[in-house]
């Protein structure tokens, strides 16, 4: 029970370390937490609102506002959906996946720093490990 007690502390520890990361490197990008976060769910597609809304657990009224500003910022665009002409999809502009690519980058360095004096095979592990318990979790919804 001890084992567990501490593994889920040592979790809730690397999720506030993590997100401070996450917020830090999106301040030095000129990314909030929040577009960095739309900017990853829309890397490589376009996602509807509907869907975006439910991505990253926000009210559509709030989502409306948050790709307002990213679109005043040319870093997504709105586009009618073909297959229903009442719904919008959000897709990044050439200067978001910019900004998706800058971003991401200096996050994977940063994290990568965090375990870097790891010796590789603790790295290899505790990779494998993480990759274990995210495939096996099961799904979470802020709804």
């Amino acid at each position: 029970m001890k084992e567990t007690q501490g593994a889920a502390s040592g979790l809730v520890r690397l999720t506030f370390l993590v997100q401070n990361l996450y917020a830090d490197v999106g301040r030095d990008c000129d990314l909030t937490a929040a577009q960095a976060q739309m900017l990853c769910s829309l890397a490589d597609r376009s996602i509807g609102m509907a869907e975006l809304s439910g991505m990253l657990c926000l009210e559509r009224s709030s989502l409306t506002g948050l790709v307002d500003r990213a679109q005043q910022r040319g870093l997504v665009v709105r586009e009618n959906d073909p297959h229903d002409r009442r719904a919008v999809k959000v897709t990044l502009t050439p200067e978001g996946s910019k900004a998706l690519h800058r971003f991401n980058d200096e996050l994977t360095e940063r994290l990568d720093k965090l375990l870097a004096d790891l010796p590789a095979t603790e790295r290899d592990r505790f990779a494998k490990t993480l990759n274990r318990v995210i495939a096996e979790a099961p799904a979470v919804s802020g709804h």
